[in-house]
């Protein structure tokens, strides 16, 4: 069906699209409507009424009933790319994210070797990345005892934070900081403005790790108790009031640490937390002795700790979730829980993880673009080109079925490792493509383009301009049956 609009009916702008989204649950700021989104150059130009008559020149897309997400923001990943890149790499890793509708993923700066904790590094990082990113992708800092007096110069190179442990990583290249370390970061980041992002874990708390052999879930998750997070959250919190520093919770695990999260923030305290699908989706009472693919630091807990995750996110004390996807190769997670290495595997599931938990609960795909698009691209300084389907922002989108069911097969995953705590279990909400500055990048799982550029950290906040512009072209759109006028209906 070809387009028939006239750039009065759509507006100043909007009439030169060369390409139009079309959904009847298009998930905007303003809530979920029918909608008609029109592209150009790379961003969205117009979000106009559905049956709005396309522009004569444009690609028109139609997606039937199939919800239109912004593209999700994961602010939470370790590709490990160089040094351990058969654990993952930026080819793999950004080839699961499109397949799973995340368009725009910032990478920690340890697992890599080097670690991301000094320009060089960093230049190193992204030499790393260039050829093979399918999606955006921008990165994360660290903040070592080593580095501690350059983190400006760090800053200034473009990172978008930096990432400290209170506790052991689980590498040496990259060590925790002591408590007068802590304090120093923290002051520096506040002078830079930057931002300080926390494996909130006292060490002081932790229990004695599983004697060796133990195969009991129950003994690691005894190891890693509720009192270690709730510490390292109240430290971070009157260090953040001292120097008014921006200061983020990652992985929040425990929900004995939302009391002081809560009244710190009620109190002006610059402070924020994000939390995990697998904290959502998945329960200390469900994981068999021996499944050390459910290992992560900090642990899932109990059904009742999930109930409260959930309620934060609900009230807002929670920010955002987001992956932490931290993979390894198969042999690394033994079944000893002591000795396994402590990540999940999730990049790919995320957004179908947590709408099946979030239907189950009652809420909607508004709020699921809430917690996982539109809140790590705020905690980002990304929120100016991402995390809303609104005119201005940058064409990133993710087409969900949130009907249709499927079962997690390793296999089928663009993961580098065919492992996840998610192996076998049936999920809601479909991923029928990506498309990442009106590029479809992704269709049906299959990997459909390299549009992917890397990130600085935004020179002003809020405000980013790409290095280049890309234009929609048959080719761009992933399909050789796109052709301007075109209706494609939703498979």
């Amino acid at each position: 069906m070809a387009g028939t609009g006239t750039d009065a009916e759509w507006g100043a702008g909007a009439g030169t699209a060369e390409l139009v989204l079309r959904s009847t649950r298009v998930v905007t700021p303003a809530g979920v409507r029918p909608a008609a989104v029109a592209v150009s150059g790379g961003r969205i130009t117009a979000v106009l009424p559905h049956d709005t008559p396309s522009p004569a020149r444009a690609c028109l897309v139609d997606y039937g009933d199939a919800a239109l997400l912004p593209g999700l923001v994961d602010t939470h990943v370790h590709v490990n790319d160089p040094g351990r890149t058969a654990w993952e790499g930026f080819g793999s890793a950004t080839a699961a994210a499109a397949a799973g509708g995340v368009t725009t993923l910032l990478d920690m700066p340890l697992n890599s070797v080097p670690p991301t904790t000094t320009p060089d590094h960093l230049a190193t990082k992204r030499a790393a990345a260039r050829a093979g990113v399918r999606v955006d992708v921008g990165f994360w800092g660290g903040a070592v005892p080593e580095n501690l007096g350059e983190l400006r110069a760090l800053h200034e190179a473009g990172v978008f934070g930096f990432k400290c442990f209170l506790s052991p990583s689980g590498v040496p290249e990259f060590p925790a900081l002591s408590p007068d370390q802590l304090a120093l970061a923290v002051r520096q980041v506040a002078e830079l403005d930057a931002l300080l992002i926390v494996h909130a874990e006292d060490p002081d708390r932790l229990a004695a790790p599983p004697v060796a052999g133990s195969r009991r879930y129950a003994d690691f998750l005894a190891s890693r108790p509720d009192a270690a997070e709730r510490a390292a959250v109240a430290r971070l919190v009157a260090l953040a009031r001292r120097y008014d520093a921006r200061v983020h919770v990652l992985h929040l695990s425990s929900t004995a640490a939302l009391p002081v999260l809560a009244e710190a923030r009620a109190a002006g305290v610059r402070i924020t937390a994000e939390t995990c699908p697998h904290f959502l989706t998945l329960t200390a009472e469900e994981i068999p002795d021996g499944a050390t693919e459910f290992k992560c630091c900090p642990p899932i807990r109990a059904a009742a700790n999930q109930d409260a995750l959930w309620r934060a996110l609900a009230d807002g004390t929670l920010d955002c979730v987001v992956s932490d996807h931290s993979p390894c190769t198969t042999d690394l997670k033994t079944p000893d829980f002591g000795a396994a290495w402590g990540g999940i595997s999730s990049l790919q599931l995320g957004l179908p993880a947590v709408w099946t938990a979030a239907r189950a609960r009652g809420h909607g795909l508004a709020d699921v673009v809430r917690w996982m698009s539109a809140g790590p691209a705020r905690l980002a300084g990304l929120d100016g080109r991402k995390g809303a389907i609104a005119p201005g922002r940058d064409a990133d989108f993710a087409v969900l079925d949130p009907e249709a069911r499927f079962t997690v097969d390793p296999a089928a995953l663009h993961h580098r490792n065919p492992m996840t705590a998610y192996a076998g279990r049936t999920l809601h909400g479909v991923v029928l493509a990506s498309w990442l500055r009106g590029r479809r990048i992704a269709d049906r799982g299959r990997i459909t383009g390299r549009a992917g550029r890397l990130l600085d950290r935004p020179l002003t906040r809020g405000v980013q301009e790409p290095p280049a512009t890309p234009t929609v072209s048959r080719a761009a759109t992933g399909s050789p049956a796109a052709r301007p006028g075109d209706r494609v209906e939703r498979p």
